[in-house]
Order: C-alpha cells, then structure tokens, then sequence
C-alpha cells in the first residue's frame, strides 16, 4: 500500500506537559514542616461522609481480624514469625472484607454507586468522543477482530456519529506494521467507512519514536488531536466492548461533571486453555464480589486500570502528564503503571474517578497459562513497586495513597510469605492454639469464593454456569488449582520483587493475545529450575532424622505444588484439555451459554487471520541449548527425589546409652562363632586404617575421644559384654 496515504486526521496540537515529582524525601518534609499545605480544590462531594463510613469499618473488621490472629499465635513464638503472621492475617483479612461488602451490594444494592439519570435524554453532539486502542506488536487477527465487534456494536446504537476510532500503533516490526495498515483498511472497508479526509471515522496512526511506552502512546495522541474530544475510551489490544457500553459511559460522563474517570469491570474471555477457564470462572463468580465491595468502600475515589474506561480529555490533558522519577535503578525513570498514577492525579486535581462494575458488556483476555500470567506479573509488579516512591506527594488523596501501599504489597507480600514459611520450617511453632489458627485461615481464604456461590444461588443464576452442581464442581476445582498455584506465584513473585529492587533488566513485552500450547522446555526453564531448588530446600528442612523426608505431612501443601511445577503448567496451558472441560459443561461462564453478539463476534478471526505475518524463529545460541533446561530439570527433580525418598543419617539424634549397648552386644554376638566351632575369646587383629590427618574432623576427635572414655572409666561395662559373649558361646 501507499505509505504516504493519509491515515488519520489532520493535527489540532495542544499541550500536555509532564508535571515533576516531589520524591518521597521532599513529600515528607512537605507534609511534616509547619505552614506547607497542597492548594487542594475547594468543596466536599455528597459521597464523602458516606465513604469515610465506609472505610472506617473496613479497617475496624480487619483491626480485629489481625488481633484475633495475634491473641491466638501460641505462646513462645519469636516476635518476628508473630509480627509476619499477623500482617499477613491482616492482608488477607482485608479480602475477606471487601467481599463481605461486595455480597452486601449485590443483595442490597448501594444508593451511592454511580447512576444513569432515569430518563434517557438524547447526547449533546459536543459529547464527541475518540475511542483509542494502543498496540505494540500485537497479533493482527485478535486487534482487529475485536475492534470490529465494537465497531458494529456502536453502529447498531445509532450513535456512532459521535465516536471516532483510533489505532495507535508503536510496532517496530517493519513487516508486522504493513499487516497492521492492510488490516485497517481491510476493516474499514468491512465498514463501510468513508475515505480518512472526507468524514472517515476509523483511523490509523503509527508513532516513530516510541517513548514511555502505552503511557506516552496515549499522551502523544491527546497532544495531537486531544482537543477535538470531550472524552476518550482507551482500550487494550485484546478488548472488546458492547456499544451500549460505550453510550453509557457517554451518559455517565454528561450526567457527573465531576467525573473524570469511569472505570468499567471487565469480564474475563476469550481463551480456551484449563489456566485461562479457570481466571474466567473465577472473575465471574468471585471476582465481582471483590470489585463491588471496592466500589462500596472506594466511592469516588476509586481505580483506573488503564483500559476498558472513559475519561475527560481536557482535565487528562492539564493534570495527568507524567513526569520521571528522579535517581537510579529499576524504580526510577518512567513510570511504568501509569494508570494508579494518573487516577490519582485527577482526583488531586477535583475531578472523581468512579469504579462502574454494574455495567455490563466489557470484555478482556487473560493470559492463556501460567507462564505469561506470571510474565505480565513481572511487569506489573516493579511499576507497583515503582509507584510506592509517589506515596508522599503532596495533595494526594489518603485512598489513593493507601492504593499505591495496597499495589506494592500485593506483589512484596510474596517474600514475606516466604520468609513465614521458611521461618516456620526452621523453628516450628510451639504448642498452642494452632486448631484455631488453622480454621481461622481456612474461613479467611475459602468464605469469599462460598459467598460468591452463594450470591449465584440466590439470584438463580446457576444454570448460566452449566447448573447448581457444575457451579459447585467449579469452585471446588478452581480453589484446589488456587492452592496449587500459589507456591509457585510466591515464588516467582519474590523473585520478580528481588529484580525490581536490585535494578535488574525488565523486558516490557506485550502478552500473547493467542494460545499456543506451553513447551515442555518452555516450563523447565522459566518454572522448573527455581521450583526443584526450592522443594529442595523444603525437603532439606521438613526432613526429621532417619525417617524420609515424604513421610513428614507438613510437607505436602508446599512440596507437591514445586514437584509437580513443570507437568501443572503445561497441563494447565493446554487447550486440548481447556476444551475437554468445556464440553463437559465445567468451568462455564455466562458468554458461553448465552454468547453475546460483540463477543462472538470478536472470535471470529478468520477474517484477519491471513494477513498475520510468518513467526520469525530467532537462531538457536548452540546444539545443546534445546536440551539443557531438560537436563537441569531431570538433574533437579532426582535430587528432589533423592532427598524425599532417601534417610539421612546425618541428621540422625544420638542414641542413648542403654540403646547404645544394647546395639554394641547384638553386633558382638552377631560376630561370635557357632558352637560348634571351638571358642577364641581373644581380640582379632584387625588391620588399623589411617586417614590422612587433613581428613580428621571435629567429628572424628570426638569419636576418637568418646572410645578412650569408654575404655578407661567403663570397666563393669567391658566385664558385662565379655560375660554375655561367653554365656552366648557355651549356650547349647
């Protein structure tokens, strides 16, 4: 095609400076010198006492869950196992509430969620808004697959004179940026969309200079053509949204002049692996328990997640321009996380950001396994990291102050986990309330997932997920696959906090959009190695004495998960097995068993699918790269094996001196001679062994030194083994 085509509208500039950051040193100082204060706009919304309501019994709840965790830790335990458990208790405890509140909403309704006037009034044609879908090396077939659903969905609204699609482009893939240009034009002609300079509505624009990643994307096209939109809708490469959606937030923004920020909930869809069915059912049963009980205790100061959302274009452009973070290091530069960042710039600023999970018709992929959930995981926890630095600048909100704490330690609560464990393994707890604690952890982990079961029961929903007993058989599965997934997520979680704060190198890769089966070699290498060496470790601390280290319970919760690591995550990762699960009616979703027409839409790919362009195959580093993680993975897994199955008389107690005898005369009399043989109660000369003396250890004098004990101040004992020898020898 013509690269000089025109492919979006001509440019109406305007201005979006980034703003610079206080740090959190100078916020300090700020917040603590006398007569500093942040010029915050003036006026207090209706919702606010509500919220501080709220908030304030959140944070009683879980104040008394930590204590009941505290007054139970048996007496003995050491200050720092005690304090990490509590904290811990706390965390969780705050889940537990936020779904309690959630359950509350969804049987009670909340008369301070955000609300559609009851009449429908026509939108004013200044609402006009630009729906904007930032890509970067995307797969072609999804993108435009999607984005034609919403398309056809908007059109069939009949206001589609008011919407303006973009595609924002930051491929650098010479060849893959020339399939992305045809599949533009391919989808606008299957729209029927007029040329780009005479009323086109879906353009296409690719940025040279790629800089600050999809924050800078979205930054770069409100510089551009900001200034013709009184809102945007940002999406993300794999979403999909109903055009009554779209209209509605339209309609939300015009009825709440204070709104900056509408933030729907979107749904999980989309892939067919086991891993990808079961974030899927998840999300829908229990997950929006958790999103309304965030809005109840949020209110207008909620989240942004960076996509699937409205915003106003005018107030983004004035407050939201990010800055870097000054220093070094991985948590230093651009901000990675825009989107926490941004709500709470708009909220500084007076304008309300609004969590909307009573909208409907939102969509999203999640990862498709396990391996590009935990490589999205990485990202996302150095920009939380990252974001922790921004919590004393000046005029924030306390919420989102407590959200940037919250963001960092949903991802550095995974090394204090493990420092519990291991702390755990290392010195047990001593007897106590521990049935308690026990039943305690079981009530805060599995109540969420009862509640969201039971709110389907209540509203008589379970035939949408395949019937009451399917509903139940799912959950039951997908909290079994939480648990045994959740070692392995404390794990690479730890590490992933380890590379951000040492400043180790981050690769921002989009996530695969399309499943494809997880390799054998795949898993080994990125799962395989750090989970043999942590169940060795686990074995090497459960294992007591003589016996195997398997035969110890405790040990199974933590050392099935990290043995069967590599087959989990390719299992998990697999479609066919997905697909088994699907057609026996498990897992189910409302979108599978009343499809919605966007959404079925979206997964009709085939209509891009040949413009995708031929997967480059990077060259192999050497001959015996395919088989080497193989190969430390084999190595890992026998010496796992190895120390569960094996005894270790290293570790064995010292026997006492009645054993000790006993066994010393059953190996002497094991030694004697029959009876009929004639008896030679003289020592044998046995040839003395020598060891050099660079080999005799501390364990070697000892031994040495507890013979010549024996041997001087033990006679009646040497009297009574020589009496039992003889007894022995004459015995008939």
């Amino acid at each position: 095609m013509q690269h000089d085509t025109p492919t979006a509208p001509p440019v109406h500039r305007g201005h979006m400076r980034p703003h610079p950051w206080f740090g959190l040193l100078r916020g300090l100082l700020f917040a603590l010198l006398p007569g500093l204060q942040f010029r915050a706009p003036a006026g207090r919304p209706d919702w606010a006492r509500s919220a501080q309501r709220r908030r304030r019994a959140l944070l009683c709840t879980v104040a008394a869950i930590a204590a009941t965790a505290a007054a139970l830790t048996p007496v003995g335990t050491p200050w720092p196992q005690a304090v990490l458990q509590t904290l811990l208790f706390a965390w969780v405890g705050a889940g537990l509430v936020t779904a309690l509140m959630g359950a509350w909403v969804l049987l009670r309704g909340d008369p301070r969620a955000l609300a559609l006037p009851a009449g429908r009034l026509p939108l004013s044609r200044a609402a006009r808004t630009a729906v904007i879908m930032p890509i970067c090396n995307e797969d072609i077939a999804t993108v435009f697959g999607g984005l034609r659903a919403t398309c056809e969905s908007l059109a069939a609204t009949g206001a589609l004179s008011l919407f303006d699609i973009y595609v924002l482009s930051d491929t650098a893939d010479p060849a893959l940026r020339d399939a992305e240009q045809r599949a533009w034009e391919r989808l606008r002609t299957m729209l029927g969309d007029d040329p780009v300079l005479a009323g086109g509505r879906v353009f296409y624009r690719w940025r040279r200079r790629r800089t600050k990643r999809k924050a800078g994307n979205v930054a770069d096209f409100c510089r551009r053509w900001g200034r013709n939109y009184r809102y945007m809708v940002v999406l993300d490469a794999d979403s999909t949204m109903h055009g009554d959606t779209l209209v509605g937030l339209v309609r939300l923004m015009e009825a709440h002049p204070q709104a900056g920020i509408i933030q729907t909930l979107p749904a999980a869809s989309g892939h067919d692996t086991l891993h990808a069915r079961l974030q899927q059912f998840a999300t829908r049963v229990t997950g929006r328990l958790f999103a309304l009980g965030m809005a109840y205790w949020q209110l207008g100061d909620s989240h942004y997640w960076g996509h699937n959302a409205i915003l106003r274009v005018e107030p983004f452009m004035r407050h939201c321009g990010l800055g870097k973070i000054p220093g070094r290091g991985g948590l230093s530069g651009e901000i990675l996380s825009h989107d926490f960042v941004e709500a709470a710039l708009m909220r500084r600023a007076g304008y309300e950001v609004w969590l909307a999970p009573q909208l409907q018709g939102s969509w999203e992929q999640y990862p498709p396994n396990l391996l590009a959930e935990l490589q999205r995981d990485r990202r996302w926890c150095q920009g939380n990291l990252q974001n922790a630095r921004l919590i004393a600048e000046p005029g924030w909100q306390p919420v989102h102050r407590v959200m940037f704490a919250t963001g960092a330690l949903s991802y550095a609560v995974a090394p204090l986990w493990l420092g519990f464990v291991a702390a755990g393994l290392l010195w047990p707890a001593p007897a106590g309330h521990t049935g308690a604690l026990w039943a305690l952890t079981a009530t805060l982990l599995l109540l969420p997932r009862a509640l969201g079961v039971a709110a389907v029961l209540l509203a008589r929903e379970q035939a949408q997920f395949g019937g009451t007993l399917r509903l139940l058989g799912g959950a039951l599965l997908e909290a079994l696959m939480a648990a045994v997934q959740a070692p392995l997520r404390m794990l690479a979680h730890s590490a992933f906090v380890l590379g951000a704060l040492t400043g180790l190198r981050l690769e921002w890769k989009s996530p695969p959009r399309e499943a494809a089966a997880v390799r054998w070699r795949d898993a080994a290498a990125h799962i395989g190695l750090v989970a043999s060496a942590a169940l060795c470790g686990v074995l090497l601390a459960l294992g007591d004495g003589a016996a195997p280290a398997w035969h110890n319970p405790a040990l199974w919760p933590l050392a099935l998960p990290l043995l069967l690591a590599v087959p989990f995550t390719v299992a998990t990762g697999s479609e066919a097995l997905g697909a088994a699960v699907r057609r026996g009616g498990w897992l189910g979703t409302p979108e599978e068993q009343r499809p919605p027409r966007a959404l079925a839409r979206a997964s009709e790919h085939h209509a891009f699918r040949d413009l995708v362009p031929a997967q480059r195959t990077p060259p192999a580093a050497s001959a015996a790269a395919p088989w080497r993680p193989r190969a430390v993975l084999a190595a890992g897994l026998a010496l796992s094996l190895a120390v569960m199955l094996l005894p270790r008389p290293g570790a064995t107690p010292g026997l006492t001196p009645s054993l000790q005898m006993e066994r010393e005369v059953l190996a002497l009399l094991q030694t004697l001679p029959s009876a009929e043989t004639q008896l030679n109660l003289q020592p044998a000369q046995r040839p003395v062994r020598t060891r050099p003396a660079a080999r005799i250890d501390d364990s070697v004098r000892q031994r040495a030194a507890d013979a010549v004990a024996r041997a001087l101040g033990e006679e009646d004992y040497e009297r009574l083994i020589w009496s039992l020898a003889k007894a022995a020898a004459n015995a008939p």
